[in-house]
């Protein structure tokens, strides 16, 4: 019969009356026919599948209101699954040689209940009667049996009518090798609330209640339950098992954790393991080739969208949202930026001090010189640092991208081998719901968790004592504690989870533990995202961390993690915290749009933060906060609208090759003391007193080892180090110092700064700046307040626009270029005492060193450039009165009338102090409390 004899219309209404077998039938008469029967999926295949009494929706229990991918294939999958129970070879009645013809023994049917024309009144007597693989039928009412059920031989018990008719309060011990229960309500006998236990053989559980009791297996013993709820604080425990597999399940109600896995897997293993095996490795290959409706219906919401169960918090902007105030913000700022005025956060702000004490007093030294011709230029273009100010600020293009699952799993052997693990107790497409805890893991034991839903509960997943776990593709959310707890030298995969606005920390990782966390999502919490701490570690790497109240990654207490690729961003407080003696490795991590720091680092706190892009915050790009440590290296720190790095001077960080650019404020600030008005923006973190679990104070403390060196040894310094950064283009002063330390400014490019180039306010301890190239600045390149101990040697200060040095405080000017600048080149006044030595000075106008006032100290061999070869400004200006301070041997050039360019010889030579010698440069003594040494002699 031909398919185009009629509307295909009309014979989807003809074929729509066919029952199952009839369906098969009609599928292999030909390929048209094949087509038509696949496309009722709709119509007659869900009808179907939605009338079986075995199974429920195909979405039920996490998203009922969702049809499937294919309802033909949903009914497919379950009646597979439901036949694993009578696999077992063993009870196969065939002869070896004519294993083709093979049957099992014809089953028979008993009844039990109150029926008419027959049957057991009891359970237990229809169970007696029945033989092997026989299938008994619960007829509606309540059974109840006295004493411990016995299941001697494989059998299926099956309850009639709908679920819920048939209730059994019973006890049941299988000591056969396989049975299968389905739509059956099960609750506790009065002598024992375990209701199914098994130590070896394999039980499969289909479309069944649990009310207020328990489900046992033991390894080797398995199970397979599905579509299976677990209500009013039923839960199933595992001890040992190789595999079970729980399916379609739905746990509410509990007043301790749902499923408990307990004892590492027994190597011994039954007839089902195999069959167990294959199903699970289906399953999981179907979730990871897209088929689950978490990643195709519920996760088609973008980063920060939210989905249906994924309310983001309050005043948390969508991705899109951010994005366009991102374009809008930079586009104004660029805009204003070339207006030459300050931008709207800065309304207010002043450079402090010295900076701007400046110009009142500049306009004696800096008088314009009568000759109009075309003066003597020294060319500083060709510095030593000149590679660092080539550096532009990068845009959201050059943000390294996320890596896929597939992509992070080629990378990692470790983590390849944990996705392929199928061993355990395997949780699949469940809801845990409105109870205290969701999965308990531990003592060794093993689960995989795919595709769940963890809502309302305590804590979702808690795994501890060396057990190792795999969780992917799962929505956890709702906790009033942590979301997933690891501790204990937990290991284990955590990928492709939604993770969000839970009570704590959405994964909390303690004492040892070292999972692999990839490529989740983990936003909207009320605490941090992540939190390591107690000697916790792990890998954490291509996460979307974003929209937590506290740290996007919160690192104390000895933690030790690798926090890499991950986009950290639109955090209520700080990125990246690292206090109370955290440690990490944070690399390559994009930390943007933050409300506090994007690093903030304190109280013992010795990370190493390289190569990661700090950008567009509201307050500081990275803050070293008290007692704060920790290698800074190679980050990009843009765009702040704070400081781009801010550091107490009670810490000792070490700022090695950053880019500081672009920001609102400083580009470095150091400071003595907490600044009161913004100590909460920096305080990006609550003590530690709030980590306990579960409302229980644990002094971590006593748990912290001996540090672990498995990153790199870096050298250890008794003294801050800033050392061959860029520092540019920044709103205010590019390095700011008001500190009560010692601190050490080595090699680095500080140019185009708003405000000056260097400032140093307060320095009770010596300040060095050695071998720096301070360019371009707004204002003076280093200014240097009374009372102030501070040393320049070997540092090129060129074309800043007013003063090169302007030193007020004791120290040494020694071996400096201060070339090109717009006012005096080398500046002393009040009290200062110093040692001016060494240097070569050329200015365009004003004089080439200026001492005022009461100095004390020394100007001795310096070499002054002299701009105009018919200038008549002496090129040293001295206080005649001042008899304590020397000027002798120093020497000026002064070009002839026809030369217009200099030969290369009489260039500023390139500074030829090496790294080392920087560092390690003795300090010659140049501040005394009783006058010069000079001054004493003569």
């Amino acid at each position: 019969m031909e398919v185009g004899s009629l509307p295909v219309e009309l014979w989807r209404l003809i074929l729509a009356c066919l029952p199952l077998p009839d369906l098969g039938r009609c599928c292999l008469v030909c390929r048209a026919w094949r087509e038509l029967i696949l496309s009722l999926d709709s119509t007659r295949w869900r009808q179907l599948c939605l009338g079986c009494r075995e199974c429920r929706h195909p979405n039920w229990p996490r998203r009922p209101h969702l049809p499937p991918v294919s309802w033909r294939e949903a009914l497919r999958q379950h009646a597979l699954a439901s036949r694993t129970w009578t696999q077992n070879g063993s009870d196969l009645h065939s002869s070896a040689c004519l294993h083709l013809f093979r049957r099992r023994k014809d089953r028979r049917v008993w009844h039990a209940g109150t029926i008419a024309g027959g049957g057991y009144e009891t359970l237990r007597g229809a169970l007696a009667a029945a033989g092997p693989y026989d299938k008994v039928v619960l007829h509606a009412g309540v059974y109840e049996e006295q004493v411990e059920v016995s299941l001697k031989v494989p059998v299926e018990i099956v309850g009639l009518g709908k679920l819920g008719d048939v209730s059994l309060l019973v006890s049941f011990d299988q000591q056969c090798p396989t049975a299968r229960l389905c739509n059956l309500v099960f609750m506790p006998a009065w002598f024992s609330p375990v209701v199914y236990k098994t130590s070896s053989g394999h039980v499969q559980l289909d479309n069944c209640n649990f009310e207020g009791c328990q489900l046992h297996i033991w390894g080797p013993g398995t199970c397979q339950a599905r579509f299976c709820s677990f209500a009013q604080g039923s839960s199933a425990h595992f001890l040992g098992v190789a595999i079970s597999l729980m399916d379609s399940c739905e746990f509410s109600g509990g007043d301790s954790a749902s499923v408990t896995v307990e004892g590492a897997p027994v190597s011994e293993h039954n007839w089902a393991f195999k069959h167990l095996v294959a199903l699970a490795k289906t399953f999981t290959m179907m979730t990871s080739n897209g088929s689950t409706e978490i990643s195709n219906q519920g996760g088609k919401d973008s980063v920060g969208a939210g989905s249906q169960v994924n309310t983001p918090l309050e005043g948390v902007n969508t991705m899109e949202d951010w994005n366009k105030q991102e374009v809008d913000w930079e586009a104004n700022w660029a805009k204003q930026k070339g207006g030459g005025s300050l931008l709207p956060s800065q309304d207010g702000t002043v450079i402090e001090e010295d900076g701007m004490e400046t110009s009142s007093e500049s306009s004696e030294d800096d008088e314009q010189e009568g000759e109009k011709g075309t003066g003597l230029k020294l060319s500083y273009d060709q510095h030593g640092l000149a590679h660092l100010s080539k550096a532009n600020t990068p845009d959201s293009s050059a943000f390294p991208a996320l890596l896929s699952l597939s992509a992070e799993l080629q990378r990692d052997a470790e983590a390849r081998d944990l996705a392929a693990l199928v061993q355990g107790c395997l949780l699949r497409r469940c809801l845990l719901r409105d109870g205290k805890g969701g999965v308990h893991l531990c003592n060794h034991s093993q689960a995989r968790l795919e595709a769940n839903v963890f809502r309302g509960l305590n804590y979702a997943v808690r795994c501890i004592q060396n057990a190792k776990m795999v969780m992917l593709r799962n929505e956890v959310c709702g906790c009033k504690a942590s979301g997933v707890f690891l501790r204990l030298s937990a290991q284990g995969l955590i990928a492709e989870n939604n993770i969000h606005s839970n009570g704590e920390a959405g994964l909390d990782i303690r004492k040892g533990a070292n999972p692999i966390i990839l490529c989740n999502r983990i936003h909207s919490g009320l605490r941090s995202g992540i939190v390591v701490l107690g000697n916790g570690r792990g890998s954490i790497r291509s996460n979307q961390i974003y929209g937590n109240k506290e740290a996007g990654v919160y690192i104390l207490f000895n933690g030790n993690p690798v926090v890499s690729g991950n986009h950290i961003f639109q955090g209520l407080a700080a990125g990246i915290a690292v206090n109370e003696n955290g440690r990490g490795l944070i690399t390559e991590n994009v930390i943007r749009q933050n409300q506090w720091g994007g690093a903030d680092i304190r109280r013992g706190g010795d990370p190493v933060l390289r190569n990661n892009f700090i950008c567009y915050g509201y307050s500081d790009g990275v803050v070293v906060g008290e007692r704060g440590r920790g290698l800074i290296e190679g980050n990009h720190i843009y765009g702040n609208r704070g400081c781009g790095v801010w550091v107490m001077s009670s810490s000792l960080p070490q700022l090695i090759g950053n880019h500081i650019t672009h920001n609102r404020l400083y580009g470095l600030a150091v400071f003595c003391r907490k600044d009161t008005e913004s100590a909460v923006s920096r305080e990006g973190y609550r003590g530690p007193e709030n980590f306990n679990e579960e409302g229980e104070l644990m002094a971590w403390e006593s748990d912290i080892d001996s540090e672990d060196e498995r990153f790199s040894s870096r050298r250890p310094i008794t003294v801050a180090l800033v050392e061959n950064n860029c520092i540019s283009h920044n709103e205010a002063v590019g390095v700011f110092v008001k500190s009560s330390e010692p601190l050490n400014v080595v090699a680095n490019m500080v140019n185009s700064n708003r405000g000056d180039g260097v400032s140093v306010i307060q320095s009770a301890q010596l300040t060095r700046l050695v071998g720096n190239c301070v360019l371009c600045n707004g204002w003076t390149g280093v200014a240097v307040d009374r009372e102030c101990r501070v040393e320049l040697r070997g540092n090129g200060v060129y074309g800043n626009n007013c003063h090169g040095v302007c030193f007020r405080g004791d120290g040494l000017i020694v071996e400096n270029d201060v070339v090109g600048n717009n006012a005096v080149g080398i500046r002393v006044m009040d009290n200062a005492d110093v040692k001016v030595l060494r240097n070569r000075v050329q200015v365009l106008r004003g004089y080439g060193i200026s001492v005022k006032e009461r100095v004390r100290g020394v100007v001795q061999e310096n070499l002054v450039y002299q701009s105009h070869s018919a200038s008549t400004k002496t090129p040293i200006r001295t206080n005649k009165q001042n008899l304590e301070c020397v000027v002798l041997n120093n020497s000026l050039l002064t070009p002839r009338l026809d030369t217009l360019t200099v030969t290369p010889s009489t260039l500023p030579a390139h500074l030829a102090i090496t790294m080392t010698n920087r560092i390690t440069a003795s300090v010659e003594s140049g501040c005394h409390n009783n006058g010069s040494i000079f001054c004493s002699i003569l």
